[in-house]
């Protein structure tokens, strides 16, 4: 008989168990998903762990043989042994992360005109009647406009016409499109051209004018025609009759894809999620934008009789977001603009356009507006603030240089109070990779730049819509989790040109 041969136990098979540093993270525990841990990188890196396996991987002592250690580590949560290779990762992830500051201002935002027709209950702007003058930009204003729009650095750049209603001032809107894309032919920009309007007054010239250049063009649309003409009243009380044919006009010249809509809610808006979305669905359209009321310039004054709460509209949002999924479940593909941006932060590695989400915030390093009166603005919502009083964020004019625009103090403000990652609140929050410093609305809503978390809109309309999309994403429902991704892949970008309603 052969020697008996014995096997030691299989415990001292299993490698000894790792030594491993920790790296840099947030975390937060989501309503909702009891008994899970959210984790979050610098970079925005996610990932949720049990109570017991939270507990062991902040003390060191999470099993190398895991599943969960494998994720932890490719997501570099953590690190074993040398550090320096984990580190040039993540440093190459955040320089993707970041990348929008190469290049400075691609949003350039020209408001040819304060004139309109409208006289809608949520306006930010001191809109002026079509028949009052003095309220055009003039042509020496937008020829130094464009001298300032030339010398910013970005090699991209979209230009954006704003009101008032710049179709009021279509002779002023056509003679800088021209004047950029003579000036173009020797600078070799890539420009696009948008604009957002009623579009009510587009004529078959104005509509062949824009799909000459390309433009993007944006409106209103607040829901059924009842909810759409209590919100933007007009003596003919037709404007949603009139605007839906708008909409159609300029999609048979431009292409369907080439007119977006955007909805902002009112309190009457609230409690009819539905009815918007299906709206939406009913004229055509693939993307649905949310917006909730503006606390700035004159908008700020109708709040006591429009407005609501954080809580009042994320109850409406979870509403909407769950018709939303629903439609898409029955084979109607459809988005919710603002939830494709979010989810483009938290699924992708890769930053958006849109500058209300950007730490160093994006007014005055990812937008700049020309006031018809010569006034630059780091942002429309700047604007709006200079408009009601306050010009804290007005930059300089249209004739002062571009490098003395960004010296400028204001600048120097948006610089200091900008930067989410040193914010109080901001800096050990979870879902700081994917939101933004704000601090124009911090001013406008709480009288100074910096602002107080606890008590802030902008961070509990925010986290509340983290919580609700990360609950959907722990779910993982395989319906909701492929939804989300078409969302990301297709129309974040659109959402971003939609940004402003007439």
């Amino acid at each position: 008989m052969g020697e008996r041969v014995e096997f030691r136990p299989e415990s001292a098979y299993r490698p000894a168990a790792s030594s491993y540093t920790l790296l840099p993270f947030r975390f937060a525990r989501i309503p909702g998903v009891p008994g899970r841990v959210l984790v979050t990188s610098e970079v925005g890196e996610w990932h949720f762990l049990g109570g017991t396996e939270f507990r062991a991987f902040v003390g060191g002592a999470l099993d190398p043989t895991s599943d969960t250690y494998a994720d932890l580590h490719a997501k570099h949560f953590l690190v074993e042994g040398d550090p320096t290779t984990a580190i040039r990762l993540l440093a190459a992830k955040y320089r993707t992360r970041k990348s929008f500051l190469r290049d400075g201002p691609g949003l350039h935002v020209f408001v040819t005109t304060l004139r309109c027709d409208h006289s809608c209950t949520y306006c930010q702007v001191s809109r002026r009647p079509i028949s009052e003058s003095g309220f055009d930009m003039s042509e020496r204003t937008a020829l130094a406009a464009i001298d300032r729009l030339f010398e910013s650095p970005s090699p991209t750049l979209t230009v954006e016409f704003q009101g008032g209603e710049p179709l009021v001032g279509f002779d002023r809107l056509r003679h800088v499109t021209e004047a950029i894309v003579a000036r173009n032919r020797t600078e070799g920009r890539n420009i696009t051209f948008s604009m957002t309007s009623t579009l009510h007054l587009a004529t078959d010239e104005m509509l062949a004018f824009f799909r000459q250049h390309g433009f993007q063009l944006s409106t209103s649309l607040d829901g059924p025609a009842w909810l759409h003409d209590a919100n933007r009243p007009m003596p003919t009380r037709d404007s949603h009759r009139r605007t839906v044919a708008a909409i159609e006009r300029a999609r048979a010249v431009l292409g369907h894809d080439k007119v977006t809509a955007l909805t902002t809610l009112t309190r009457r808006s609230l409690d009819h999620p539905e009815a918007i979305v299906d709206e939406y669905v009913r004229l055509g359209f693939r993307s649905v934008f949310l917006r909730p009321l503006s606390p700035f310039g004159f908008a700020a004054r109708a709040a006591r009789r429009i407005g609501y709460s954080a809580e009042e509209f994320l109850r409406f949002y979870e509403r909407a977001l769950g018709h939303i999924l629903d439609l898409n479940r029955q084979g109607v593909g459809i988005d919710e603009a603002y939830a494709g941006i979010l989810l483009t932060h938290v699924l992708t590695p890769f930053p958006t356009g849109y500058a209300d989400l950007r730490s160093p915030t994006g007014a005055g390093l990812g937008a700049v507006v020309y006031n018809y009166d010569g006034a630059v603005y780091a942002s429309d919502e700047s604007r709006m603030l200079a408009e009601a009083g306050d010009p804290t964020f007005r930059l300089g004019t249209v004739h002062d240089r571009w490098a003395d625009l960004m010296r400028s103090p204001a600048m120097d403000l948006l610089l200091a109070t900008g930067i989410a990652e040193v914010l109080p609140g901001c800096s050990d929050c979870a879902f700081l990779p994917y939101c933004g410093a704000d601090p124009v609305f911090n001013l406008a809503r709480e009288g100074e730049p910096v602002g107080h978390r606890p008590t802030n809109d902008h961070c509990r309309k925010h986290t509340g819509l983290f919580h609700l999309l990360f609950r959907r994403l722990a779910e993982a429902d395989p319906h909701v989790l492929r939804t989300f991704l078409s969302w990301v892949t297709r129309g974040a970008s659109d959402a971003a040109h939609a940004r402003e309603a007439a």
